[in-house]
């Protein structure tokens, strides 16, 4: 395990996801963050696939070491035999009986290959690497979604705010509509209005809690917590302020974990082409063998064949396979393993050029939304304003309740531009540090 995993244990040893969730009911985006990484299931089949690789690069001296196997046969023979010789003499006997063990320790060993070996053995080195780089890229990808659904259900809190605000506006227009009839100053229809304004604002707060409520269960999930876990989230959308876009250009490519990990495969690819162009060389290996066997004849037909024999020896010896011909299946498997690098050159360039564009195109975004923002919640103290203004009208009797629904409207656009342009900053945040390589440090 490099360094990264053993600060990532070290992490969850420290911090624990449920107790604090159940104590406090107020999870935090970076307790969200926690459980994700601990608990997300694509990280977990990701980490089983790493553990693969390391248990292979367990073994990889393996391949530097002599194959030794061991041996042995019991053979028990009941023969009938006949013979017959030049000289007319003919032996013929039945139930001839005999029994032969053998045994051989053999031992082979590959002293080249074309560095082969060497090349298998860098190649696991390079899968354990590619593994964590899966991994954390993977909780990369868990982090991020699980970033924004947070936000998302903050951002649906806020709307949700927004809504009873409207809602304490519309009650006190009721209220003022019943006061006025009651006086015989205000029409019915002005109060009618009022109420079904007002039972809308409840059927838009019944979704909202509704669609909150969802949300949170889409969390719960890449959590991988149990569902209906309830808890509070944040009332507000923090941001990053040191944002640089020539830091993120600067270094991105020793950054971004998609251009590593294609940066890896090409490295594979290049000791994959090693271990094939091996397939050229002769192989040279030795061999050895130590060999038993023990024959036994009850009877025998021919006076020349023994009763019992046994044979017992050590034998080695050099052994070299020179490929000369194999229907140029070295030739063909070469070149395709050098197509496949070529392949991974060209997607590298192709993502590496994709990837400036979404940096370029998010960070401009990002600005984008930075400045509605600053606009935009200027704008909605202009419509609280406008809206105090108009319901003081109206208790006044100076204006209608038409020019009031009109600054509702007004404010609740307001709300809607200045709700979307958090979230919307926020997104654009996340998937910047997340291009960058600095969403999960």
């Amino acid at each position: 395990m490099n360094l990264f995993f053993k600060i990532l244990n070290t992490f969850f040893s420290v911090v624990i996801f449920c107790q604090p969730l159940i104590a406090q009911n107020k999870l935090t985006v970076e307790q969200a963050i926690i459980a994700t990484i601990e608990n997300n299931y694509d990280i977990q089949l990701l980490r089983n696939d790493s553990s693969s690789y390391a248990l292979d690069k367990s073994y990889a001296k393996t391949a530097f070491l002599p194959r030794i196997n061991a041996i042995t046969s019991l053979i028990y023979n009941n023969n009938n035999q006949k013979q017959s010789f030049t000289d007319g003499t003919k032996r013929e006997k039945n139930n001839v009986r005999s029994n032969n063990l053998a045994g051989a320790v053999q031992l082979d060993w590959t002293l080249f290959d074309g560095f082969k070996m060497f090349a298998t053995r860098d190649k696991l080195d390079h899968l354990i690497q590619l593994g964590e780089l899966n991994i954390k890229n993977q909780i990369v990808i868990s982090v991020a979604s699980a970033i924004n659904n947070y936000y998302n259900i903050v951002r649906q809190k806020q709307q949700l705010k927004a809504i009873e605000e409207q809602m304490s506006v519309n009650e006190e227009r009721v209220k003022v509509a019943e006061k006025k009839l009651s006086v015989g100053l205000g029409a019915k229809p002005e109060l009618l209005q009022g109420k079904v304004d007002l039972n809308a604002q409840k059927v838009a707060r019944l979704k909202q809690q509704t669609l909150i409520e969802q949300l949170k269960e889409v969390l719960n999930q890449i959590m991988n917590v149990e569902m209906n876990t309830q808890y509070e989230v944040s009332d507000t959308i923090t941001f990053v302020n040191n944002i640089n876009l020539g830091e993120i250009m600067g270094n991105l490519e020793s950054t971004n974990l998609q251009l590593q990990l294609t940066k890896k495969n090409i490295d594979i690819g290049k000791l994959t082409l090693i271990e094939r162009k091996a397939d050229r060389y002769p192989k040279v290996s030795f061999n050895s063998a130590y060999n038993y066997s023990k024959t036994n004849n009850k009877a025998v037909v021919n006076p020349f064949t023994p009763l019992y024999s046994r044979n017992n020896g050590f034998n080695y010896g050099l052994g070299i396979s020179i490929p000369i011909l194999n229907g140029f299946n070295a030739k063909r498997q070469v070149q395709q393993v050098q197509l496949d690098i070529d392949w991974l050159n060209i997607t590298y360039k192709n993502q590496k050029s994709k990837i400036d564009l979404s940096i370029t195109n998010t960070f401009k975004d990002y600005e984008l939304q930075k400045k509605m923002l600053t606009l935009e919640e200027d704008n909605i103290i202009l419509a609280k304003e406008n809206v105090f203004i108009s319901l003081e009208r109206l208790r006044l009797g100076i204006s209608t309740y038409l020019e009031l629904r009109e600054t509702q409207k007004s404010l609740e656009l307001a709300y809607d531009r200045l709700i979307a342009a958090r979230y919307n900053a926020k997104l654009a945040e996340t998937e910047l540090l997340w291009l960058k390589g600095d969403l999960v440090k």
